[in-house]
């Protein structure tokens, strides 16, 4: 199985947030990624600077038959395609799209570490991943979601909030 996740905390010419994550979600079905769970929208403050605009994040479940590389690639092609822009880290941007997990995959090469190196601490990946795959454990700590998510900071555990709204594709 692979993990990814999706956010977003800038409009663009293509909408909302919402949906600039739709869209790269129907960018990477046209790509022949196939979608198995989409978890619910969740929202937190921007980190570290919490002035700027909220982000909205999704996890989803994948299937995808070439490897790693190969879909990091189409990654960013479908960042660029909706207009995400290089800045300086933990800017502002349109789209961001991670690979958390790849088929349990231990990597670390110049372009792509996997699995994602900062996925465990990290609210707006561990309670979507525990929405869509409750019984996942991380790769290299082989702990599994809910233990993640009860080593995370009571701030981090209570300033994320699950919207009770879903991307608009069916999968």
């Amino acid at each position: 199985m692979i993990h990814l996740n999706i956010g977003s905390n800038l409009n663009s010419k293509f909408g909302s947030r919402f949906d600039n994550i739709s869209i790269a979600i129907k960018l990477l079905i046209e790509a022949k990624i196939f979608i198995k769970k989409i978890s619910n929208f969740y929202e937190t403050p921007s980190y570290p600077n919490k002035n700027l605009p909220k982000f909205l994040n999704v996890g989803i479940l994948v299937n995808f038959k070439s490897d790693q590389f190969k879909l990091h690639k189409i990654i960013k092609f479908i960042e660029t395609k909706l207009g995400r822009i290089k800045t300086k880290k933990n800017d502002p941007r349109i789209i961001d799209i991670d690979i958390i997990d790849f088929k349990r995959l231990i990597k670390n090469t110049k372009t792509l570490t996997l699995p994602h190196p900062k996925c465990h601490l990290r609210n707006f990946v561990l309670y979507p991943i525990f929405q869509i795959d409750p019984n996942w454990s991380h790769p290299i700590l082989n702990k599994n979601t809910q233990y993640l998510i009860n080593n995370l900071s009571r701030k981090s555990r209570i300033e994320i909030t699950r919207l009770n709204k879903n991307v608009n594709i069916q999968v």
